[in-house]
């Protein structure tokens, strides 16, 4: 990407965690103008590189630059019960100053504070309005909104402070069908420099352009995510297949210089017989000796040469290779015959069985009680009444919720899964963490230390490996705060799973690779209604 048109500038940057770990090494490259959506690993640093831009955090060393004010969307989002709709906005202080004028108060500070923002207000009005809220709403208490609410209200305030520059990360975590809808209708239309970081790939898609954290090293694609995936998986087949070509190179560059030192060795003999027969004066036969291994030597010195330009681009063919991310499992069977229910979800209106290895989504927007439902099922909460309900028909389950907890954070990830698992030895958790990509001294370290990628593959894990195996998994929004990397993670696991599972979650992509028996719908008044899985989870939505 040229940086004559650069809004973010990186030189070199760095960041290391006051522990010693570091971030982010020597990171160079620029954002322009338009929309990037940022991808990478979780652990690329990407969080740590918009915190660094925002200047919530200072380099260690290098440095960056932007051409105006920055505005930043962190993943978590706080507030207290005090905290109103204008504080969420960022607008307050210049929406109390203009209060303040209109009563009388005509203190010059009030007009510091307003500056050019005279219409704030109208502004306000005129974004709120696109997801569902007005101007009228700014004295109302966040307290009062679901989690889904506050992201899109902290967003469209950074669209009514017309920053030149905005970062947003994950933007689309705790937002619904609609709440995605009313995001991907903002961004369609954002004015200046965006950067998005998000594993939602329909949001990724919506971009002018791709960057990506591998390696450490920003590269920067002039497409959307999908286009961008299909060049990269081009230049991968293509890096393969010259991987494959400098290993048989360095493979015939070995068979030739065998055979030279063989028929070296053949000469040598025939040398050494004719000089035992004196079939020359020694004079001669010294001379031949002389020159013989002379040209053996340089032949020698001309193969290895060969040998090691054959072997150093081999080592370069195989460096532009990515290792492999995929996941494979061997589980064991949690053996649930089609025939044995497992549990039951009540609606106000109708119940459902699930039975066998059935795969149920259960989708609908916020505050519906999804989570309510799957807690209830899970005997985390007792039923209310005139509300959707459920029953458990087993005592083998395995609950994944949002918050990725259950961890022992001082324990390694090897004694974490040995918790769930006591029959199974050390060498199979081992040989069984290493197909979840936890591998070498990852294993034993502590769970604290890992990456935000590495400890969902460690809840994962202790789903997946318990023993005696779950008989049901149930998921609640298991791909937030995920990486693109660590949701195809995901999908590979569970589908090596053979028991019956159940998911909350609003990423349509994800639940249409899972092979879903079925997807629910539960709204407000408490009522499930069934969709077929091939409705696709848009219907879903719909129905909602």
């Amino acid at each position: 990407m040229s940086s004559n048109n650069a809004a973010i500038v990186l030189s070199n940057l760095s960041f290391t965690w006051p522990d010693g770990v570091p971030a982010i090494a020597g990171i160079t490259g620029s954002f322009t103008a338009g929309r990037t959506g940022l991808v990478g690993s979780n652990g690329a640093g990407k969080s740590t590189l918009l915190r660094l831009i925002a200047g919530e955090i200072v380099p260690t060393s290098g440095a960056f630059s932007a051409t105006g004010e920055v505005g930043y969307l962190s993943q978590s989002l706080t507030w207290h019960d005090s905290t109103t709709m204008a504080d969420l906005l960022g607008i307050a202080p210049i929406v109390a100053a203009i209060r303040a004028v209109e009563s009388g108060d005509v203190d010059e500070r009030h007009f510091d504070t307003i500056g050019d923002d005279w219409d704030i207000e109208s502004r306000a009005d005129e974004q709120l309005r696109r997801v569902g809220f007005s101007a009228h709403d700014l004295d109302r208490s966040v307290s009062e909104l679901s989690g889904g609410e506050v992201m899109l209200i902290a967003i469209t305030g950074l669209r009514v402070r017309r920053l030149p520059i905005t970062l947003l990360d994950e933007p689309s975590n705790n937002l619904d069908r609609a709440g995605k809808a009313m995001l991907a209708d903002m961004l369609e239309t954002w004015p200046g420099t965006l950067v998005v970081v998000s594993h939602d790939l329909d949001l990724l898609d919506l971009m002018d352009q791709t960057a990506e954290l591998y390696d450490g090293h920003l590269t920067v694609f002039g497409g959307p995510y999908t286009e961008w995936k299909e060049n990269l998986d081009r230049q991968q087949a293509a890096a393969v297949l010259a991987s494959q070509a400098a290993e048989n190179a360095v493979k015939a560059e070995r068979r030739q210089r065998d055979e030279a030192e063989s028929k070296l060795a053949k000469r040598a003999r025939s040398a050494k017989t004719a000089n035992e027969n004196k079939r020359g004066s020694k004079i001669l036969m010294n001379g031949l000796a002389s020159r013989a291994e002379n040209s053996a030597g340089k032949l020698r010195s001309g193969l290895d040469d060969r040998l090691d330009a054959a072997r150093d681009a081999k080592a370069a063919a195989a460096a532009r290779v990515r290792p492999d991310q995929r996941i494979s499992l061997n589980l064991p069977d949690p053996q649930v015959p089609a025939s044995r229910r497992i549990a039951e979800l009540r609606g106000v209106n109708r119940s459902f069985a699930i039975q066998g290895p059935e795969r149920i989504a259960l989708v609908g927007p916020n505050g519906v009680g999804k989570t309510t439902l799957i807690e209830t099922l899970l005997g985390l909460r007792s039923a209310e009444p005139g509300r959707a309900s459920a029953t458990l028909h087993t005592d083998r389950v395995g609950y994944l919720s949002q918050r990725l907890d259950g961890l022992d954070e001082g324990a390694t990830a090897l004694e974490n899964i040995r918790l769930v698992a006591p029959g199974i030895s050390d060498a199979q958790i081992r040989n069984q963490l290493g197909r979840l990509l936890i591998k070498g001294d990852n294993v034993n370290r502590p769970v604290s230390t890992l990456s935000g990628g590495e400890r969902f593959r460690i809840c994962l894990a202790r789903l997946l490996l318990a023993d005696p195996p779950a008989q049901l998994l149930v998921l609640d929004e298991p791909t937030n705060n995920l990486d693109v990397v660590s949701v195809h993670q995901l999908v590979d696991a569970l589908n090596s799973y053979q028991g019956a599972l159940v998911l909350i979650s609003h990423d349509d992509r994800f639940l249409a690779r899972l092979g879903l028996t079925v997807m629910l719908t539960l709204d407000a008044a408490g009522r499930l209604d069934e969709i077929a899985a091939g409705a696709g989870a848009g219907a879903g939505a719909g129905a909602a």
